[in-house]
């Protein structure tokens, strides 16, 4: 695909999550499909009628295992926040339908125990996670997500 051709393409609806333990760190996920560093918060599509705080506590469960009753939904972000794919990736992700995803963020409080995540779920996403100071997300993250991390914690910075 040209760089003409993807910018044309439409961003994928997408929540995301950033869950939040009593320390104030944030889970990270390293991803499964990625063999170099590639931590990222609980994210996923939103489903067609389905209501996006709803699907951020549904990618939460099927990413983490963490239950509903777990956490507290403080705060989402006002907007809805886009990011671009690398190029080299669009053609081999949703079969090249999206330039990126356009998200809307959700701060979740974790009110439970580590032994109460478990990412051995029934479609794995990640192959490790751990608990992150805020502070180090952003330099942790992909690269080309990183300003849509950045202006995420931005959006939360008075909840962290």
């Amino acid at each position: 695909m040209t760089p003409e051709e993807i910018a044309k393409l439409p961003y994928r609806k997408c929540v995301g999550v950033m869950l939040v333990n009593q320390d104030g760190h944030v889970f990270v996920g390293q991803r499964l499909d990625n063999d170099t560093p590639a931590w990222q918060m609980p994210q996923g599509g939103v489903d067609k009628g389905e209501d996006p705080r709803d699907a951020a506590l549904r990618e939460l469960w099927e990413e983490t295992g963490v239950l509903a009753e777990f956490v507290t939904v403080e705060a989402e972000t006002a907007d809805w926040l886009p990011y671009d794919l690398p190029h080299d990736i669009v053609p081999r992700i949703w079969k090249g339908r999206y330039r990126g995803q356009e998200q809307k963020w959700f701060l979740l409080r974790f009110h439970g125990t580590d032994d109460q995540v478990n990412i051995a779920t029934e479609h794995p996403e990640f192959s490790e996670w751990r608990w992150l100071p805020a502070a180090d997300l952003v330099d942790n993250i992909v690269p080309f997500k990183r300003e849509v991390y950045a202006r995420v914690l931005d959006a939360f910075k008075d909840r962290l």
